[in-house]
């Protein structure tokens, strides 16, 4: 009997085990900088129906409100119409330390048959490489979700690219010259979209 003592109290404690539920991981939180461009004296391209820096602004703050995924938190540059330097822009971000930045800008050309949104790395950055593999995502994430074309990820020597020590984007969302690209930028429910699509990829980085 006193054999079967041990062995009774080992069985329990395997059983009691069995039934103890595993303590789920807890998502890691991304944080991801929007940067709309411009703004405040610095109106960016322009039209007779609207401004760059106010289009930015409305899509910035459509990512925020839109935004109900607890693990991904947005930060912006700016939610008003206000002027930030490039120095600042690029300070605020390093001093939050992101996951990503996507600075928010809308085209503007002669040409007014150019149509398409363009996406930009930085020439040389110690985060390029893996910011263009994010660009290119982006970039496929947007082709399936919106009609607006899209050219190759793009490299160039803009400031806030250069600055951050983060991944970074700068996203041309269309040209304002162009008469549907425009029509589609200043759409509300078309600006909805365009936030949306943006949530929906950051909240699946890894």
């Amino acid at each position: 009997m006193r054999k079967s003592i041990p062995l009774f109290l080992a069985c329990a404690t395997l059983v009691s085990f069995a039934f103890v539920k595993p303590i789920p991981k807890k998502t890691p939180q991304i944080n991801i900088v929007i940067d709309a461009g411009h703004g405040g004296t610095d109106f960016g391209a322009t039209s007779s129906s609207g401004t760059e820096k106010l289009i930015v602004e409305q899509i910035t703050n459509k990512i925020k409100f839109l935004n109900k995924n607890e693990n991904v938190v947005i930060h912006l540059t700016r939610n008003e119409d206000k002027y930030l330097s490039l120095s600042d822009r690029a300070a605020i971000i390093n001093t939050i330390k992101p996951d990503l930045v996507l600075s928010l800008h809308v085209n503007q050309s002669a040409n007014v048959a150019k149509s398409g949104m363009e996406f930009y790395v930085a020439n040389e950055s110690v985060v390029s490489e893996k910011s263009v593999l994010i660009a290119n995502a982006l970039r496929t994430k947007f082709m399936q979700n919106n009609t607006v074309p899209s050219s190759e990820v793009k490299k160039a020597p803009f400031f806030i690219l250069k600055k951050s020590t983060a991944p970074a984007i700068v996203v041309e969302l269309g040209y304002l010259s162009n008469l549907s690209d425009r029509a589609y930028l200043m759409n509300d429910k078309e600006q909805d979209k365009i936030a949306a699509t943006i949530i929906s990829f950051v909240s699946e980085l890894k």
